[in-house]
């Protein structure tokens, strides 16, 4: 029964997140106007706006104009519900799944932001700073300035790669890094890193060789910093541990 409370509650907060991600970028306001239909205007009523549930009903059209619904929102709001679980279970019931929370709330907004705009908007960063300060003294990594490291580490190494590749990363992807480093630390912003890479390769590499995109077209990056970095948090040290055994034993 706490799974499904969780499960609701993240779907729930997805939608939000959707809206998020869509407005901060154009720098409109996150509660006004309500939410419309992009090609007809057709203001939604509370029945069109349960998550995931209208989506299927409405069979992925709007009732005004009949026009396709992307289905980036639904799958937001269900891969939210779903990272609220998972997190619950890997992390457990502690003040630290408190930070889990807020990390995926935030790759959320940064993935529907990055993949309509191949943008990660400052005033999001700068937001989730602030919180994720204010949960990293209450709930500090061990050692405490483990933060302070991972954050130079994770900035330090993506600056350099932007400019060494002359704009191949984008400057949110910066910040973002050095963000991630002080909520991970050393050690997993590394790993995350990594894993974030190889993701971006092999899928990006797949998205090409099925035509799914163009050869050289820009894939934003930040949907494969999500699914490292979550990646890392989740399971990074059993991975690490894994990679040691290999080392010692596979040569």
């Amino acid at each position: 029964m706490v799974y499904i409370i969780l499960f609701l509650y993240g779907i729930t907060l997805g939608s939000f997140f959707n809206v998020v991600g869509l407005r901060v970028p154009l720098k409109k306001s996150i509660v006004s106007p309500r939410s419309a239909c992009p090609s007809c205007g057709h203001q939604l009523t509370p029945i069109e706006l349960i998550p995931v549930v209208s989506y299927m009903f409405q069979r992925g059209k709007c009732r005004g104009c009949k026009s396709r619904i992307s289905p980036i929102y639904p799958i937001m709001e269900l891969l939210t519900g779903i990272l609220f679980v998972t997190s619950s279970y890997v992390v457990g019931w502690s003040g630290e799944l408190v930070v889990a929370l807020t990390l995926v709330s935030m790759f959320m907004i940064i993935v529907v932001s990055d993949i309509h705009y191949m943008l990660i908007p400052d005033k999001i960063l700068i937001w989730f700073a602030g919180i994720f300060l204010l949960e990293r003294i209450v709930w500090p990594l061990n050692p405490w300035w483990d933060s302070l490291v991972g954050a130079a580490t994770g900035f330090t190494l993506l600056l350099l790669i932007a400019i060494v590749s002359k704009g191949g990363m984008g400057g949110g992807d910066v910040k973002l890094y050095g963000l991630l480093g002080f909520v991970l630390g050393f050690k997993l912003v590394l790993l995350s890193f990594f894993l974030s890479t190889l993701y971006g390769a092999v899928l990006g590499g797949l998205a090409q060789l099925f035509r799914i995109v163009k050869k050289r077209q820009p894939i934003p990056f930040g949907p494969f910093i999500a699914a490292g970095t979550l990646s890392a948090y989740y399971w990074g040290p059993e991975l690490i541990d894994l990679y040691v055994r290999f080392l010692n034993h596979g040569f």
